[in-house]
């Protein structure tokens, strides 16, 4: 349970909307910066996502005027940029966070984070990031996702088909599987849901709050990523109940338990084999959905990630 304390104000960027939710079910208020229009990075509390009264928006000419006690960053533009020309100089000496999203990008193992800060703890969403990356003097922690899925939405699987759900795949190529899903399409009935997944002939986007039923009809979840962070759709799909087939790299080979909630492996054969054993035997996919469930609970609940961030926070401004 979340002990009563001193509310803290998190000055924030609405960088990922899901992850943006979540986080906001810590017992502290949160400020997102906006722009108008609201563009990418400046979103503030656009969308279909229930905000709670805890979340506000604070136009980007009035931050330097405003109280804060934690500066909580998710994306190098604003770390390099906002730091420095929004923020007063009595903002950029407040108690900062730094939250890191992705694994490296430019070089699996030896590329260097950019905040390099001794006062600013770096966040990582896996552990595989913080392994890979290499931060520096920068304090780091892990904070594992933890993710809320609507009332009443189960897994049922009756369309013996797969799901994949990424965005932008046909222009975010092979580091995002493209080849890896335009060849497993041949051999397995999947549908791609996602921002632009028209392009590959995919169903298109489906809403924040759709997407969890909208998925609990297809037999199992299909990550063809090969080199990301572990994804909010994979956490929600475990969550209801679905069974995750994927690549056996990043977090998703500490997640998935062969035989147990799912299939993982570096060999596509072997996920096909497994994927057409699930579209054979929905009892077995069932089974397996079960244990993704209980794995999902007991790793990813959102109690324990409110808990984490609700800790961080007031450890990082005490």
């Amino acid at each position: 349970m979340l002990r009563n304390c001193r509310r803290l104000r998190v000055l924030t960027w609405h960088v990922h909307g899901n992850y943006m939710y979540y986080l906001s079910q810590a017992p502290h208020d949160f400020y997102l910066v906006t722009k108008p229009g609201h563009p990418p990075g400046y979103a503030g509390k656009v969308g279909v996502l229930p905000w709670g009264e805890n979340v506000h928006e604070v136009s980007i000419d009035e931050v330097a005027g405003q109280q804060f006690d934690v500066v909580l960053y998710q994306h190098r533009a604003h770390w390099d940029h906002d730091r420095e020309h929004v923020l007063s100089a009595a903002q950029q000496r407040l108690p900062r966070v730094y939250v890191e999203h992705d694994p490296p990008q430019e070089n699996p193992f030896q590329q260097s984070h950019w905040v390099d800060d001794p006062n600013t703890l770096l966040v990582h969403v896996t552990h595989f990031n913080r392994l890979m990356w290499d931060s520096g003097v920068t304090p780091t922690r892990v904070i594992e996702h933890g993710v809320v899925v609507p009332d009443g939405v189960r897994y049922s699987g009756e369309l013996e088909r797969g799901i994949v759900v990424v965005n932008h795949l046909a222009q975010r190529g092979r580091r995002l599987g493209a080849d890896v899903f335009n060849d497993t399409r041949t051999r397995v009935p999947l549908d791609l849901v996602g921002m632009d997944a028209t392009r590959l002939d995919g169903i298109g986007e489906i809403g924040n709050l759709q997407l969890a039923g909208f998925s609990a009809r297809y037999r199992f979840f299909f990550n063809p990523i090969r080199w990301t962070s572990l994804g909010l759709a994979i956490v929600e799909a475990m969550t209801i109940g679905m069974p995750i087939v994927g690549l056996a790299t990043t977090e998703l080979a500490t997640v998935i338990r062969n035989g147990e909630n799912g299939f993982v492996h570096t060999d596509v054969d072997a996920l096909v084999d497994a994927m057409h054993a699930m579209l054979r035997d929905p009892a077995e996919a069932r089974r397996l959905g079960d244990g993704a469930r209980r794995t999902a609970l007991e790793r990813f609940h959102i109690d324990r990630f409110a808990q984490d961030w609700h800790e961080t926070l007031l450890q990082v401004a005490a």
